[in-house]
């Protein structure tokens, strides 16, 4: 074996100045960036990718057999929305499928799905209009139309699985409620009998429809409000709320 060095270790090049500047401008970007804007390498986001989905198929299990009210499921998209925060974008999809294989080992396909659409995919919307300091309207406004889209799809769903039209049994509860309406408003004199008569088919499934992005928007209020008091706390930030939500939350 040969007890020579190499020549560039005998006699090494001395660093330029432009390298020195080039070296000095990278450690700099480096310390500088965020933590949730830097490139998704090495084993830290795989284990807090792993970590959040495992989280939010948790709390869609616990939901599942120990429902504790509407309280978890404010709490559905946070964990994807938190890797998108943290990471980016592949990792948000990642943790949603992680998500959504485990809960098809642990519940089944269909109830998996059911969280991947809407939850799985309001998660990678969510953290996507966050990073981007997209306001309030427009993220809740969006994902009330993905929530709606998604509860107009498990209708779809479950009515071939059963075999049964849930959503002629949604309109039937609707017809209900209209006509308990206008009963209501006509004993109390604020409209005449027969004013508005009976309501077509159309108008029933027009209220329908709006029934459910109205339920849609007002889940997608209180997701903000979970979101903006949970992740301050974590070190995140998102946008903050308009005027009037601070002033309520404050007092």
């Amino acid at each position: 074996m040969s007890d020579e060095k190499h020549s560039a270790e005998l006699f090494p090049v001395p660093a330029t100045e432009t390298s020195l500047a080039i070296a000095q401008a990278k450690t700099s970007v480096l310390q500088e960036t965020p933590s949730h804007h830097r490139q998704a390498v090495g084993p830290l986001p795989l284990v807090e990718t792993a970590f959040l989905a495992s989280a939010a198929s948790l709390m869609w299990l616990i939901n599942t057999y120990f429902p504790p009210g509407p309280l978890l499921r404010i709490l559905f998209p946070l964990p994807i929305a938190l890797v998108y925060l943290r990471w980016n974008l592949r990792s948000a999809w990642m943790a949603a499928t992680v998500s959504g294989l485990l809960l098809t080992i642990l519940l089944g396909p269909t109830r998996s799905i059911f969280f991947v659409m809407p939850y799985g995919f309001l998660g990678v919307q969510l953290g996507c209009l966050w990073r981007r300091r997209a306001s309030w309207e427009v993220s809740i406004l969006t994902g009330g139309i993905l929530v709606s889209l998604g509860t107009f799809f498990r209708i779809w769903l479950l009515s071939l699985l059963a075999g049964e039209d849930l959503w002629g049994y949604l309109i039937a509860q609707i017809t209900q409620f209209m006509d308990w309406f206008m009963r209501l408003m006509t004993n109390w004199g604020w409209i005449a009998l027969g004013t508005w008569g009976q309501p077509s088919m159309q108008v029933i499934a027009i209220a329908a429809v709006l029934t459910v992005l109205f339920a849609s928007v007002v889940y997608l209020f209180t997701v903000h409000l979970a979101a903006w008091l949970v992740l301050e706390r974590l070190g995140m930030t998102m946008p903050a709320p308009p005027g009037w939500v601070q002033v309520l939350i404050e007092e």
